[in-house]
């Protein structure tokens, strides 16, 4: 990562995120990624760095970080297991919800131990029949006296029965976004429910399963801002999530750039380095160079939506779809370059090839990031 434009307490920032990652994540990645397991210990460890409420305020017992913070952490959490620093990215955006959006009782409440990490986060938006077309989705909550009352399934869920607390968006009135609302639901509210671990290509260190809403009765102060402002207040949180996942994909792909020029250094064929072949050096100068034009895209859309620029989401969405596509595309020519090697899971680049396709999915699809920036391009002609 090219450090120079960066201040003195983001270099800082990165530095202790680095000795974190290099300790904590790296070394087990692998043995992770096969035995399915979801590191609580070390997601809690993380916690204590203040990586559990980045974008949350220090009063509330948060980091106060600015985006142009968080893409800096994500990058470097992901160099040592991009599925990690993604549920970490999904975690920390539930926080900013509730931190941005929630009542004095609903921050007091929840934000501490979401800090802390005793308590893990998910975001409940998609549902088996619909992804996309978020808008929408059929999980209704229904009022009932001081009570809703929801009902639903929510699918692809990352973190989904480890995490205690899920937020939910849930249709409370008529088709469409305007008729959407989100609500706090706890892991131990009676009639919340969960699918199967999901076998997955790759993220298999976090879990990801439905979960099942059968007439789950909350208390209406349960309600995460008013009725009817769900869908603003989950797309909002995506401008900031796409930036966490490009940051992630980032980081994934310069790990395989760093280890293709490691692998490519120590091989030998025809006599000389592999290093030495002009040709692959032009391979690594593209992928470098790719790398730097998306990182400099995320960290231009981190400032817009740290000043509240009206282009930020354009700026996000361009920033998602471009960094996860390079980041994705740098991996899988990692993979090459490593040769057989490569295919190999002891050498860790399938690993991030299969961690890193999934970017291109979640949190919008690239497809949808599309729309996003077009809409934006050609507003003024409708």
């Amino acid at each position: 990562m090219t450090t120079t434009y960066l201040t003195e307490d983001q270099l800082a920032l990165v530095e202790t995120t680095l000795d974190f990652t290099q300790d904590h994540l790296a070394p087990h990645a692998l043995d992770w990624d096969r035995d399915k397991h979801f590191p609580l210990d070390v997601l809690r460890k993380a916690a204590g760095l203040g990586l559990g409420g980045v974008y949350v305020r220090e009063e509330s017992g948060g980091s106060g970080l600015t985006r142009a913070d968080g893409v800096l952490i994500f990058e470097t959490l992901a160099s040592g297991c991009p599925a990690i620093a993604g549920y970490l990215s999904i975690h920390n955006m539930v926080g900013w919800m509730i931190d941005h959006y929630g009542s004095p009782d609903q921050r007091e409440r929840w934000l501490p131990r979401l800090c802390a990490m005793d308590d893990l986060a998910s975001y409940c938006l998609t549902e088996p029949g619909a992804g996309s077309d978020a808008a929408a989705l059929r999980t209704r909550a229904v009022r009932d006296g001081d009570d809703y009352v929801l009902t639903g399934v929510k699918q692809f869920i990352s973190g989904a029965g480890a995490s205690q607390l899920y937020v939910v968006m849930a249709r409370t009135g008529d088709e469409g976004p305007r008729g959407v609302s989100a609500f706090l639901v706890d892991k131990d509210d009676a009639g919340v429910s969960f699918g199967a671990n999901e076998r997955k290509m790759g993220w298999n260190a976090q879990p990801t399963r439905q979960v099942i809403l059968d007439g789950v009765r909350i208390p209406a102060e349960r309600l995460l801002g008013g009725e009817g402002q769900g869908f603003r207040i989950a797309m909002n949180a995506l401008n900031g999530g796409r930036l966490g996942i490009a940051a992630c994909s980032l980081g994934g792909a310069r790990s395989a750039l760093d280890r293709s020029l490691a692998h490519l250094a120590d091989r030998e064929a025809f006599g000389a380095r592999l290093l030495d072949a002009q040709a692959l050096r032009f391979r690594l100068a593209d992928m470098a160079t790719e790398l730097a034009a998306a990182r400099a895209l995320v960290h231009q859309a981190a400032q817009a939506l740290d000043r509240g620029d009206p282009q930020a989401p354009q700026l996000c969405a361009m920033a998602k779809r471009f960094a996860t596509d390079t980041g994705y595309s740098v991996a899988d020519r990692a993979l090459q370059l490593h040769g057989g090697y490569g295919y190999l899971a002891e050498y860790g680049i399938e690993k991030i090839v299969r961690d890193l396709r999934v970017h291109q999915i979640l949190e919008g699809t690239n497809e949808i990031m599309r729309v996003i920036v077009a809409r934006g391009l050609t507003e003024a002609f409708q």
